[in-house]
């Protein structure tokens, strides 16, 4: 009888990774489009996307908490999946306003909980030291499914029409939710999970985390919180305005000009994730994030004055550098300035808050 090699725990986890993208992002750009097909004026698609923006920033600190808590972290990331497939079918079934408005917010809440999820069970397999690089590893993964699922819809919506990248993302979320419980239990360390600095089989008494206060006594995750705001306000919107800015001028389909604004931006983020860990281990956590962060202006200028059609590839390149480095160093660095508190994910949590921004 053969002996079966037994697969790494990671692999699940980053088999996870790659079909979370769709979850966290939803439909993204191609909603605006879809529903200005429908009849939706422009000022209504931004009530709804405002209110799921709201609803996420306000849900990610909480979803953080729960994280910490609660020991079946893989439940909530399948949670998440569910919730996407249910976003995913309601806005297929109906347009109206308040069925719109409960499918983004059904996905805002998805996309919140499942970032400090995946970093909860991310640290509760390879711990603390390790973090970076598998983090960065997941990351790569994730911007994979991003390539994938926007090169996908970009097909589907031109060929069978824009409702079937809904069905899409119905599919990745189911097969996010599924492939959860391909990760064994056995090899998420809960105080691992939460930031907890000591292993479990040391000492199976319950350990006391520090106060919720622990966000705001920590001065350097302060520090962090202010420029990445001002991030997210700047960048949040930019991809859906330049999408539809390109599709009005008529050039090309709408489903191919956002598919390809997404694909550009995530090649470059998965390049950028898988050199993160090199590059946070050379340069240090806040020279990096200074790097992501100058990346807005020089994206903003190239989309203001580049014509759409050759704009496309530097304003998407400058997105993918920031965002790409950004989505390990934000992670690694909360690991490393809560870790021994247990309110690890919780900071996770807050500073997806903070830098909430729209699918790229």
């Amino acid at each position: 009888m053969h002996n079966v090699k037994a697969v790494k725990p990671t692999v699940p986890l980053i088999v996870v990774s790659f079909f979370a993208a769709d979850v966290q992002a939803g439909v993204g750009p191609f909603l605006g489009i879809f529903l200005q097909a429908h009849g939706w004026t422009p000022d209504r698609i931004g009530t709804v996307l405002t209110i799921a923006g709201i609803v996420g920033m306000l849900v990610t600190a909480p979803a953080g908490a729960l994280v910490d808590a609660t020991p079946y972290r893989r439940t909530v990331v399948a949670g998440t999946g569910v919730l996407s497939v249910i976003a995913a079918v309601l806005i297929w079934l109906s347009q109206g306003f308040w069925t719109v408005t409960f499918s983004q917010v059904a996905t805002a809440i998805a996309g919140a909980a499942m970032g400090p999820a995946l970093a909860g069970l991310t640290l509760g397999m390879v711990g603390r030291q390790n973090f970076d690089r598998q983090f960065g590893r997941n990351q790569v993964a994730n911007h994979a499914g991003n390539i994938v699922a926007a090169g996908l819809s970009g097909w589907l919506g031109a060929r069978l029409g824009m409702p079937y990248i809904f069905a899409l993302s119905a599919a990745f979320g189911a097969a996010c939710a599924a492939s959860t419980f391909w990760i064994p239990v056995k090899s998420l360390h809960r105080h691992f999970a939460r930031g907890f600095a000591k292993q479990d089989g040391d000492d199976m008494t319950e350990t006391r985390a520090d106060s919720l206060r622990v966000l705001v006594k920590n001065r350097s995750l302060l520090v962090l919180a202010a420029p990445l705001a001002a991030f997210n306000i700047g960048n949040s919107a930019m991809l859906p305005l330049y999408s539809l800015a390109v599709a009005a001028s008529h050039t090309a389909d709408p489903s191919h000009v956002t598919a390809t604004n997404i694909i550009i931006s995530q090649i470059v983020m998965l390049i950028a994730a898988a050199c993160a860990s090199r590059l946070i281990s050379h340069f240090g956590f806040w020279h990096i994030i200074v790097v992501t962060l100058a990346t807005l202006p020089l994206r903003a200028v190239t989309a203001a004055f580049v014509a759409p059609s050759w704009g496309i590839v530097p304003v998407q390149v400058f997105d993918g550098i920031g965002a790409g480095l950004q989505s390990v160093a934000v992670p690694a660095l909360v690991v490393h300035l809560l870790h021994g508190s247990g309110r690890v994910n919780l900071g996770q949590g807050a500073c997806r808050g903070w830098s909430r921004r729209a699918r790229v």
